[in-house]
């Protein structure tokens, strides 16, 4: 049995001994099939998606707006974080700073939504991209394959596996702010039905924010084995450290940003978060014949994190400085995942079907310790005093532990028509039952959520190379399921909180052009999200079930080939996410945080050797930093440039990220925190192949 709180890398070996797992990697109707190793290594599209129906199906087929994200497009601009990495695709932006990733999608928070080769990944940690093969966001609710929670959509993060005849490389980067790191990916096939992958390094780097600074650890190994001709098995470990100084950024004053340096921070000089991540997959296919597939997922994760940090909590204009308050936290979480599907094909009637049916079981565990202490003095907010420390003790605030069960059976059918006609139906029943426990007080709480979530699409391809396509989806947000917790003796907690809902309708067009060379994607949307939690303005202790939050939008996207040696990677989001209903002041705001329009546009030179270059602006309109929408953080253009040079077996390029040197506001939590962008950077990158 495995224990908790203590999961070290021999525990994982020996789950990867005792527990099989599945793999993703699934047949599909032989019209629909496109050879993913046939596209060029440079196109920056990704023809098969598994995110969106957990089968191999060309995006073109899926009746929902799906963005991908090639990791080696921005690992050579130095970025190595989710928000960062999403920065100008359509209607995504980060709330995020350096405790923790944090995004929204299509105006609504995904910060709980992440996956990781679809299996739930929704700790709170900073995720290294290094062994990530591409990032897929799926737009809108996706509760019918992956149960509570994406109301705006999801992340998954597909990572790099084994491939039988694949090179070894060694990448070193250097550049900007003291960047320096060096990783290897390496691959060996040590008999024709084994393949290994390694992928590990280090990286150390400082920031332009003062005294600022974060090193990362990764080790990765990866195995492939064809047990017998039906039957492979993969598994998979990551071990991921992130060692660094927290920062929650600046101030707002008189509802702007604070006019200071953008280097300027408000930390304690002890300050620090240390995560320390294992990640343990293993997946066992069977073909059950040549139409049908069983597989088995396994997933186990652990965190353990501490951090200590003094941050600041607003601007007193009476004494001209900023009050801070300082915490200490000891947080494990263990996360388990089982997951059961059977896939295959047949046809009824003249009807080619593709059907899915899986059974999920989870169990996650989160216990996190915090202090705080009493006394921490406010510094000024033009020139900070990082040596002022608090004059009282840290004193144990809570004690908690929480324990999740969560068990779905989900249902989907891929059906075709004819050639013309496409059908996506499906249909999932989730139980949540979450216990939390004050260690101090002695007391628990506990809740018990269920909910059927359905999903419907249907694909016209009138044209052979233009597909329209509409489709309903319904997602549910049980209390707890967010942040792994409730709070056991709270105001609030005695009266039935139902689960919240989320509903999508999405129409749109998806396009091939120039001869498959350049693919686009047009999607209106309208989201809602209903019975949301608000208090009752008359009782405080009482939550009602309320209110609502709507989000209406258009995206547009463009990825491809334009032709020669040109290629191109872009889209652009409008989108108007406001409060609708509410009963705490919030009724006609819009959500902080997000832009009603942002994209960007990359456009790429590259031959197959010898000198290549690239540029591309990413642009977000004007946000709120807070709720009530008093703060502004203002629209902004980046700019960024690439060139280098490739030959067989290397290849050495340097990037300059905001070229213009742009003033400008990445994300913010609060008012009292903003994170100021980046300032003009160099990165040098070299990489050799043997």
């Amino acid at each position: 049995m495995l224990s908790p709180r203590r999961l070290t890398p021999l525990n994982l070996g020996l789950c990867a001994l005792l527990y099989a797992g599945f793999g993703t990697a699934a047949t599909v109707l032989p019209e629909l099939s496109i050879n993913a190793s046939e596209a060029e290594a440079d196109d920056p599209r990704v023809k098969d998606v598994t995110t969106a129906t957990r089968t191999s199906t060309p995006a073109r087929y899926v009746p929902q707006a799906i963005d991908s994200v090639k990791t080696s497009n921005v690992l050579d601009y130095g970025i190595n974080s989710l928000g960062e990495a999403l920065s100008g695709i359509p209607n995504v932006s980060s709330t995020a700073d350096t405790r923790f990733d944090s995004l929204r999608i299509r105006g609504f928070d995904a910060s709980n939504d992440f996956y990781l080769d679809g299996i739930r990944d929704d700790s709170q940690y900073v995720r290294d991209l290094h062994n990530i093969e591409r990032i897929e966001v799926l737009k809108g609710p996706a509760a019918v394959l992956y149960g509570r929670g994406s109301q705006g959509g999801i992340i998954n993060r597909v990572s790099k596996m084994p491939q039988f005849g694949r090179q070894s490389s060694v990448q070193a980067q250097g550049g900007s702010e003291d960047l320096r790191s060096l990783y290897a990916d390496l691959s060996a096939d040590p008999s024709d039905t084994v393949s290994l992958r390694l992928n590990m390094g280090n990286e150390d780097k400082n920031s332009f924010r003062d005294h600022v600074s974060g090193n990362r650890q990764l080790f990765a190994p990866s195995i492939s084995w064809q047990i017998t001709p039906d039957l492979n098995w993969l598994v998979q470990y990551e071990y991921s450290r992130y060692n660094r100084t927290p920062d929650r950024g600046i101030p707002s004053i008189n509802g702007r940003p604070a006019d200071v340096s953008r280097g300027t921070s408000y930390g304690g000089q002890n300050d620090f978060i240390d995560d320390k991540t294992q990640n343990l997959r293993s997946r066992l296919s069977y073909e059950l014949s040549d139409n049908w597939q069983l597989r088995h997922t396994l997933g186990v994760f652990k965190l353990d994190s501490q951090f200590e940090n003094t941050y600041l909590t607003g601007y007193d204009p009476i004494i001209n400085k900023v009050n801070r308050q300082s915490w200490q936290q000891d947080m494990s979480t263990r996360n388990i995942f089982n997951n059961i599907e059977i896939e295959g094909g047949f046809d009824t009637f003249g009807l080619e079907h593709r059907l899915l049916t899986g059974l999920e079981i989870g169990n996650q565990r989160r216990d996190p310790k915090l202090y705080s202490a009493k006394g921490v003095p406010a510094v000024d907010v033009y020139n900070p005093d990082r040596h002022l420390r608090p004059t009282g003790p840290m004193l144990i605030s809570s004690d908690n532990h929480t324990e999740v069960e969560s068990q779905g059976l989900y249902v989907q059918d891929q059906i075709r028509l004819n050639d013309q006609w496409q059908v996506l139906a499906g249909l999932r029943y989730d139980r949540f039952d979450i216990e939390s426990t004050n260690n101090l007080k002695e007391i628990s709480e506990e809740r018990k959520s269920h909910s059927t979530s359905p999903r419907l699409g249907v694909v016209w391809t009138p044209l052979e190379n233009h597909s329209f396509y509409a489709s309903w989806t319904k997602t549910f947000s049980p209390a707890g399921g967010g942040l792994i917790g409730i709070t056991p003796g709270a105001a609030g907690n005695t009266n039935d909180l139902s689960p919240e809902l989320t509903k999508q309708k999405e129409v749109g067009v998806k396009s091939d052009w120039m001869g498959d060379r350049l693919s686009t994607t047009l999607a209106v949307y309208e989201l809602e999200l209903y019975n949301r939690r608000t208090k009752d303005p008359d009782d405080p202790t009482i939550t009602l079930l309320s209110g609502l939050q709507r989000s209406r939008g258009i995206e547009l996207t463009a990825n491809g080939k334009l032709g020669g040696n040109w290629y191109m990677r872009g889209g652009i989001g409008l989108q108007d996410a406001t409060v609708v209903k509410d009963n705490n002041g919030f009724e006609g705001k819009r959500i902080n945080g997000v832009a009603k329009h942002n994209g960007s546009l990359f456009i790429t030179w590259k031959p197959e050797m010898g000198w290549y270059a690239e540029t591309g602006l990413t642009l977000v309109g004007q946000r709120y930093a807070d709720n009530l929408n008093t703060v502004v953080l203002s629209g902004y253009g980046r700019w960024d440039a690439l060139a280098g040079y490739r030959e067989k077996d290397w290849d050495v390029r340097g990037a300059l990220t905001n070229l213009t040197d742009r003033d400008y506001y990445a994300s913010a939590t609060s008012a009292s925190q903003i994170m100021p962008g980046e300032p003009r950077s160099l990165v040098m990158t070299g990489t050799y192949r043997f």
